[in-house]
């Protein structure tokens, strides 16, 4: 935090679901809030949102899987701001073909693209920053596939997140001596637009069950408001009832 309060946090994949609402919350807690995202016309509803309920908040149209893209859009937010406190590595991805009978190489290669080396293009773009700062943290959004392997989500989303949770703990051990620590944030399933990615989509009815963005989104403020001295490696957060658990035509495959 600078010495004058101001808080600056970038939250990428901000245009919809986890992202949007983790935005919302932070900004409703004082955070100054940068969104970015491929689409800006979200983006630019979102900040509007942000805006009308008092918040401050701006956004960056980004792909994530262009490394010189981040780095260009962290250059911007220090350019503007003078510093970025928070960062939420959000953006991901997964594909409709994603069992080992029908996975294609290049929808393998284009979810591993955005949802590995993504958040890795993102962490080493604020980390200059953030050292300079000797104050930083970052919440990488993985998923319960991140920690527990199961059938669903498909073998390239699973391993993806299961190396986002690695590199949240290397960050940890290297990067504790500068004052900076990471959480990898591992959601069950959430009722947002990428389910309607699965090759089964869940019904309103299953989806009202689930974990809902604003769920979420108060647990990234919870995790930013922690101070300093304070490091949450990771948290595991699921719906109550949890499908994983429950065998239902719709997640046996």
């Amino acid at each position: 935090m600078s010495k004058n309060g101001k808080r600056v946090a970038w939250v990428t994949g901000g245009g919809s679901g986890i992202g949007e609402a983790g935005a919302e919350a932070l900004a409703a807690d004082g955070w100054t809030v940068v969104v970015s995202g491929r689409r800006k016309d979200a983006l630019d509803t979102v900040v509007v949102k942000i805006s009308n309920a008092g918040g401050a908040a701006e956004a960056i149209a980004l792909d994530v899987s262009d490394a010189v893209e981040a780095q260009k859009a962290a250059d911007q937010i220090v350019a503007r701001h003078g510093r970025i406190d928070l960062l939420v590595n959000n953006a991901g991805i997964n594909v409709p073909k994603r069992s080992w009978k029908d996975m294609e190489l290049e929808g393998w290669d284009k979810l591993v693209q955005v949802n590995l080396n993504g958040v890795l293009y993102c962490m080493r773009a604020v980390l200059p920053t953030m050292r300079k700062q000797q104050d930083g943290s970052i919440i990488n959004v993985s998923s319960w596939a991140g920690r527990h392997v199961s059938k669903m989500p498909g073998p390239a989303y699973t391993t993806s997140k299961h190396a986002v949770l690695a590199l949240t703990h290397s960050f940890n051990m290297d990067e504790c001596v500068n004052g900076l620590r990471a959480c990898c944030l591992m959601p069950g399933e959430v009722a947002t637009p990428i389910l309607k990615l699965r090759p089964v989509v869940p019904s309103e009815e299953e989806q009202a069950t689930m974990l809902q963005p604003e769920d979420l989104g108060r647990t990234i403020a919870f995790i930013a408001s922690m101070p300093p001295r304070v490091c949450i490696n990771e948290l595991l957060i699921s719906p109550t009832h949890n499908r994983g658990f429950i065998q239902t035509p719709n997640n046996r495959d």
